[in-house]
């Protein structure tokens, strides 16, 4: 049986929204080829803390463990910190400023400086991870590894209590990862098609989930997205009323069955398309955190859409903009063979793909498009020495190819989910898009400007040559590797029309050999592949945050390449092409070979 990775999630919303609505239903260069309610705006969220409170500190606690409870308990977020300020004087909880930042560390060291009687100083040290915005927005460690603050400490009535300590949250990352959970907030591509998934990590009892997410929705995405994803809750949108439960009921809202109503004050002058987009965000971005509908959407106390009036949204309402459908692999697993597009049948067969692509024996990397009608291929050129030895080839599948860019080395093409382009980086410095136009059959090429990646100051700032580039199937975002580091970036459109990669985020940054392929596994999630055989295969969040190794079972390194879609995983390895895949009889997952194919051989995912 195939793994199927993401898909368990879709499947068990599916069959939990159907038993949900049989329970609320009731309530009503060119070459040719409620009606009375104020609207309410939602802040942020005071998360107050249960009726008992944080535990206190534990009685007669020496200061370096004190210190270490407490860099447990700053993963509280409650009530300021309430929790973290029980291990202070009166005073310094009431200077502390917890807004001033929060870092998330590993593996903290306490180390004492000196102690005399009631007074103690001490250095926490510690191995920095990452650094949390206060919008839950996650960025991994960069230009400093290492945190060091000094920590004063003195008794009072016989217990030890710290003094005095620099402003801003200091957490160890076992107690971030208990206390906070990653959660997807969507917007809208540029083009109006697509939801596009902005990730924070928020630490909010369920009963207060709901309200939060849609405040979050009402800000807007992460400042590096503003200025490219699209959202329907803006201003004069808010939210009108209450939040509550399909029937009404404001108690329990997102807990378990019963849906959720929202009402949107001024929402009722949106057009269709618009009242459909903002239904978009709001579905999927609550259903990905697992509330469950039906999802009663109003516009200023009328149904947002007398289509959905009687029984709610639901998922496949707005599956048209759901990102995970346009990842759904619908043409098969291909492959690179001899320098030609083989086609892998489900019975294992193996047969040249039709057309030029399936004639040749001079190709060094391939990708198709989502639907499978276009392919972008990198070809030898045969040229003599000192000439650009590789060329870029778009065509048609089953048809024939044109020649379209060359260079010393091209990278392995991506084409985004519309297939309208195809991008590649030629020489590892110049990025292009190879543009199709499926009306007149022409392509273009279009520069893509990266002067603001190479200008970034930081020292994690990428550094050429760009060896690998992969486009998100949202288009918004770009996967990429550059001097051996995995980057993600985001696609910025331009005044003139042509687009920028920016504000380039290093992930993997915990990967202890150069990165040699990457790709998309599902809008969120990149899959990496690198040199040596110790984890040479494994996942990350587009934010950098949750590193997964894979298994590397009957991997032979090294690993050469990676193709992913949410359902099926494929490298080629030393030896041959492997699809990850768990049996039944085995619940852990393998390495399995795809027969027939060899140990030259590479896969080709739509993408």
């Amino acid at each position: 049986m195939r793994m199927r990775v993401g898909s368990a999630r879709m499947r068990r919303l599916t069959v939990l929204t159907a038993a949900v609505l049989a329970v609320v239903m009731p309530l009503t260069a060119c070459a040719s080829l409620p009606e009375s309610s104020a609207p309410e705006a939602l802040g942020t969220i005071n998360r107050e803390p249960t009726s008992e409170g944080p535990p206190a500190p534990l009685a007669n606690r020496d200061p370096d463990l004190l210190l270490r409870d407490f860099l447990q308990a700053t993963a509280d977020p409650a009530n300021r910190h309430l929790a973290a300020r029980q291990y202070m004087t009166p005073a310094a909880s009431t200077q502390w400023d917890d807004a001033a930042g929060t870092v998330i560390v590993e593996k903290p060291d306490t180390l004492r400086e000196s102690r005399s009687g009631d007074k103690a100083n001490y250095l926490i040290r510690a191995r920095k991870v990452g650094e949390l915005s206060a919008d839950g927005g996650y960025r991994p460690n960069d230009d400093i590894p290492f945190v060091e603050n000094k920590i004063e400490l003195t008794k009072i009535n016989g217990e030890w209590r710290i003094d005095e300590l620099p402003d801003g949250v200091v957490m160890d990352s076992t107690a971030f990862f208990k206390s906070y959970r990653r959660y997807a907030l969507y917007f809208i591509d540029p083009g109006g098609n697509m939801a596009v998934p902005d990730l924070r990590w928020l630490a909010v009892p369920k009963a207060q989930l709901t309200q939060r997410l849609i405040s979050s929705l009402l800000e807007g995405p992460q400042p590096a997205l503003a200025s490219v994803l699209h959202s329907e809750l803006t201003p004069p949108i808010a939210v009108r009323g209450a939040i509550t439960k399909a029937n009404g009921d404001p108690d329990g809202v997102g807990i378990g069955l019963g849906g959720v109503r929202i009402d949107f004050a001024g929402a009722s002058a949106l057009n269709p398309r618009e009242r459909e987009l903002l239904a978009a965000q709001v579905v999927l971005t609550l259903s990905s955190a697992d509330i469950l509908g039906p999802y009663m959407l109003l516009a200023d106390g009328k149904p947002l859409d007398e289509r959905f009036a009687a029984n709610g949204w639901s998922v496949a309402d707005v599956q048209q903009f759901n990102p995970a459908t346009a990842a759904r692999n619908q043409v098969g697993l291909h492959a690179l063979r001899g320098g030609g597009l083989v086609q892998i049948a489900d019975n294992g067969g193996i047969t040249p793909a039709p057309g030029y692509f399936g004639g040749v024996n001079n190709l060094q990397s391939a990708t198709l498009s989502a639907d499978g009608q276009l392919v972008a291929a990198v070809a030898e050129a045969g040229r003599p020495p000192g000439a650009p030895s590789r060329i870029l080839m778009v065509g048609t599948y089953g048809g024939n190819a044109f020649p379209v860019a060359d260079g010393f080395t091209i990278t392995r093409p991506s084409w985004t989910a519309d297939g309208s382009a195809a991008w590649a980086v030629v020489d590892g410095d110049r990025v292009i898009r190879a543009v199709n136009d499926r009306g007149t059959g022409n392509v273009s090429i279009q520069n893509v400007d990266i002067s603001r990646l190479t200008a970034a100051s930081s020292a994690t700032a990428p550094r050429l040559p760009i060896t690998e580039l992969r486009i998100s199937r949202t288009g918004a975002r770009a996967a990429m590797i550059a001097d051996g580091r995995v980057y993600v970036a985001v696609v910025a459109p331009q005044p003139d029309g042509k687009l920028a990669l920016t504000s380039a985020v290093p992930v993997g940054v915990g990967l202890s050999t150069a990165a040699v392929s990457v790709d998309w596994l599902d809008a969120d999630t990149i899959i990496i592949a690198r040199e040596g055989n110790v984890d040479p295969v494994s996942t990350v969040s587009v934010d950098g945050s949750e590193p997964t190794p894979l298994t590397s079972q009957n991997l032979t390194a090294p690993v050469r390449s990676v193709s992913a879609s949410p359902d099926h995983q494929y490298v080629a390895d030393s030896r041959a092409v492997l699809e990850l895949t768990s049996a039944p009889d085995q619940g852990q997952p393998y390495w399995r070979e795809v027969p027939g194919l060899g140990a030259n051989a590479t896969p080709v995912l739509p993408g």
